[in-house]
This record gives structure tokens, sequence and C-alpha cells, in this order.
């Protein structure tokens, strides 16, 4: 066993994550790891008990640790999740035996410019970029330097390729295999008018496309930044640039994880 052979265990607080949580850490016990109390940033893996909701949220809580992640589903969806509360047993004899691999997943970026300074977002499914209290938004929409389209509606949604079967797929977007490096830009409810002209489908863009953002003048404190559930509220937004971010996170995979199989589970 490595020397190293402490666990992180995460989970929300309803009844069903608590019990599975306090199960897991009897079975990783027996096995000589040892169970943090707190949050140890010298792990070697993060256990996310819960839904995708609180797979994301731990997440981006801390901070896209290099710590792999691997989740336990108690949730409702649960496309995150690696291990059902049925297969303990066998997630932890295979761990312990190094039954599994470690996949990288990139993130989408976001670089948000304001009258004032610049700040990074990152997004493990998606960034959204939406009206402030449903209004309509007017954005200009440039990839590559080449302008696309002078777009209004609700939003957009650019999604990686592990978040094409979240917001973006309920939003009308396409579901995208997990290897593909690329990101898709899907609009949710656009307009056309003499005014504006907007694509009414998503479009997939390779993984080196610079998508740049910019709202009309007018509407530019109007406009709210989603990443992954969290909503994020800048004044005088200038511009917006979205790209594939340089910045991973790891992923414990056990077994085949065939990807259609877990698309007909969960969608059909």
């Amino acid at each position: 066993m490595d020397n190293n052979n402490i666990i992180n265990i995460i989970h929300n607080k309803n009844s069903a994550s608590r019990k599975t949580a306090l199960l897991l850490n009897k079975m990783l016990t027996a096995r000589n790891f040892i169970v943090s109390n707190t949050y140890n940033h010298n792990a070697k893996l993060n256990i996310c008990i819960g839904g995708d909701g609180a797979f994301l949220r731990s997440v981006h809580k801390y901070n896209f640790s290099e710590i792999p992640f691997v989740g336990v589903n108690t949730g409702h969806l649960g496309f995150y999740q690696e291990i059902s509360p049925d297969n303990l047993e066998y997630f932890v004899d295979d761990y312990s035996n190094g039954r599994y691999q470690i996949e990288k997943i990139n993130l989408v970026e976001a670089l948000i410019c304001t009258n004032n300074n610049c700040i990074d977002v990152f997004g493990i499914n998606e960034i959204g970029i939406k009206g402030s209290n449903s209004k309509t938004v007017h954005l200009d929409i440039t990839i590559d330097g080449n302008h696309l389209e002078r777009f209004s509606g609700d939003g957009l949604i650019i999604s990686t390729p592990m978040g094409s079967t979240a917001y973006n797929y309920s939003s009308g977007g396409s579901i995208v295999y997990p290897s593909l490096k690329a990101l898709q830009i899907t609009p949710l409810s656009p307009l056309n008018s003499n005014a504006y002209r907007s694509l009414t489908s998503s479009i997939i863009v390779p993984p080196d496309t610079i998508v740049e953002i910019e709202p009309e003048y007018k509407y530019e404190s109007s406009i709210l930044i989603i990443s992954d559930g969290k909503q994020y509220s800048y004044e005088n937004i200038t511009s917006l640039t979205v790209k594939i971010s340089d910045m991973t996170i790891n992923m414990l995979k056990l077994g085949d994880n065939n990807f259609w199989s877990k698309i007909k589970d969960k969608f059909l």
C-alpha cells in the first residue's frame, strides 16, 4: 500500500449520505486507510457522497484540488458518481488492490473583464451567461477573431464534454463523448429580429478555440455569470473570454465505465 493512506470523505447532510459515510469509513479503516476528520490537503483520494450537485460543490470548495475525486451516489441523477452505496465493498476492494485509473478532466475557463479588473472563473460542466432578473441579454460573439453573431435571448451555455449531459443537455444541446476535447456553445431561447441574428442550435468548436463575448454597453451591468450552478455578479462587464483551461481535475475511474450504458441508465 502507498505510504500515504489518508482519504477524505466529503458528504452532504442528508441521512443517506451520512449513513453511507459512516459505513465507508468503517470499511476503509478495516483496510488500514486513515479517514481524516477534517479535509486533509495531503490525502490521496477525495470521496464525495451525494448527488451531482454535491460533487460539483465539493470540487469548487476545495479549489479544484489535484487530489483525485470519486463519487458515491446518494442523489438522483448521479452522472459523476462511479459508485453505488450498494457496491461500497467492491469499491474498497478494487481501490485497495489498485484496480482503477486516474483520468484528467479539463475545465472551462472564463476571463471576465470589467471597467476595473479581470477575474478568472472556472467550471467543470459549464460557464453560463444570463441576464439578471430573467432579462434578455444582447451579446456580440466572436470566435477566434471572427465575428459570429449579435445574440439576443436568455443567454448562452459554454460547456465541456463532461458538462454536455448537464444544463447543456436540458437546454437542447448535444451530448459529447467525454474523451473529445471540445467546447459547446448552446443558446438559451435565442431571438431573431432586424437588429439581432442568433443561431438557434448549439455549435461544437475545437479545443484551441477562443470565444470572445461582449455585452452591449447599456446591458453590461445586468449579466450573471454561472459556473456549475454557482452565480457570480459583476458590475460593468466589458468582455468575457472563454476557452478550455489548462487546469484539470483528476477523476478516479473504475472498470470499463461504459459511457453509453450510463447514458441509457440515466436518461432513457
